[in-house]
């Protein structure tokens, strides 16, 4: 079993930029796929970005493009979300997930097969 942990949440003001961190249990993602997910109050869960596990392709939701960019150290057997120019439409709680196979955009928050617990973004206006 694998275990995600996610920090690094809190609340910043429009404008602003934050970084997320999840970090594994133990060394997998130099093979797996890497997602950020997120949820708002009231609403459903929401794609942000995937990584495959080569860090050679990335998929962003087009809400973010351009403003957020996710990475990985697997020497640390850690994932970022870094987020800069924040709006208040980006809050919401925001897990990261891990899933084994082929890279394929990985969209879809059903494929994933581990999950962090979440971590929450607060932007105020």
């Amino acid at each position: 079993q694998v275990q995600l942990v996610e920090s690094g949440g809190g609340l910043v003001q429009a404008g602003g930029s934050l970084r997320l961190s999840c970090a594994a249990s133990r060394g997998i993602f130099n093979s797996y796929t890497t997602g950020w997910f997120r949820q708002a109050p009231g609403k459903e869960r929401e794609f942000v970005a995937s990584l495959s596990r080569n860090s050679l392709y990335s998929t962003y939701a087009a809400s973010v493009k351009g403003r957020f960019t996710t990475a990985r150290d697997n020497a640390k057997n850690t994932v970022y979300l870094q987020m800069t120019s924040l709006k208040p439409e980006d809050t919401a709680v925001y897990s990261c997930a891990a899933k084994a196979g082929t890279y394929s955009s990985d969209t879809d928050y059903s494929s994933y097969d581990y999950w962090g617990q979440g971590t929450q973004v607060t932007v105020s206006s």
